[in-house]
Order: C-alpha cells, then structure tokens, then sequence
C-alpha cells in the first residue's frame, strides 16, 4: 500500500453571521461546499498557503488574523484499476482569516468552481464536507490546545 502525506491550509472567514466557502466536486462528482484553502506547495509556508488558496478560489485577499488550529485525518483508499491502494495522512491547518480586498468570483480551472457566503444558521442543510463543522467547532470554542472537541 503506497503511503500519502498531504498538508493543506483552510481559511475560516465570517462575517456578519456568514461563513465563506467554495463549491466542489467530490468523488462521485456531488459537489459539495469546502472551505477555502488546499494543499501546500513544496517549500511554501503554509500562511503564504492559504492566502494563495483563498485568492484563487474566491477571487477575495485576506489577512490571517488566528491560527484556529489543526485537524489530522487518516484513512485507507482502496484499490482503483490500475492504481494501488492508498494510506493516506492529512494534516489540514485551519486559520481564521479577514477578507481585506478583491472580488468574489469563482475560480477558473481549479478544483473548485463556486465561491459564495453562506449563514451560519443555514449549515446544516447544506451539503459540506466535515471539515467545515470541525473548523467551526474551533472558530467557536477556542480551545487552547487547538483542538476541537468532539461534536455530541
């Protein structure tokens, strides 16, 4: 089984009761919103990384105001045709971020083809990844360790 590490920086931005976020599309082509944010480049800081990443797919600059913390992920991808099998590692950095100039628009041949806010209070009906809940989670709580705490 090949082994993977992925490294990536997401944005948490609220403003006025609204959480920005991106609109992909997941393996069996759903899409699905995602924080704005993605993989670092090899040798590139991972502020610098999201900065980059919330420009690309929002069209938006910001300034990095808190490190909210860090989530890491786990998990086994089973084999794909020709492909191996995959172990793969994701170390996902969340920060809080200030939107400070651009315009919205959407990104143009990336991975993700929407930018939009959204209300808080309409999360829950709308079709995310988890790590938008976790990210959150951390937005909310603060916790010290930069750790979320386990929704229930």
């Amino acid at each position: 089984m090949r082994r993977k590490l992925r490294v990536a920086a997401y944005a948490v931005c609220v403003t006025d009761g609204q959480l920005l976020l991106a609109r992909s599309a997941d393996d069996d082509g759903v899409p699905e919103w995602v924080l704005p944010g993605g993989g670092m480049e090899h040798g590139e800081d991972p502020y610098d990384t999201v900065r980059r990443e919330v420009t690309e797919e929002t069209g938006y600059r910001i300034e990095v105001t808190g490190l909210l913390g860090i989530h890491s992920n786990r998990f086994a991808r089973p084999r794909r045709g020709l492909r191996r099998a995959v172990d793969h590692h994701g170390v996902r950095l969340l920060y809080e971020g200030r939107v400070t100039g651009g315009e919205l628009r959407p990104e143009i041949g990336g991975s993700t083809d929407l930018a939009a806010w959204h209300d808080l209070d309409a999360l829950p009906g709308l079709r995310h990844v988890a790590l938008v809940d976790i990210a959150l989670r951390l937005w909310r709580e603060r916790p010290a360790g930069g750790r979320a705490s386990k929704k229930g």
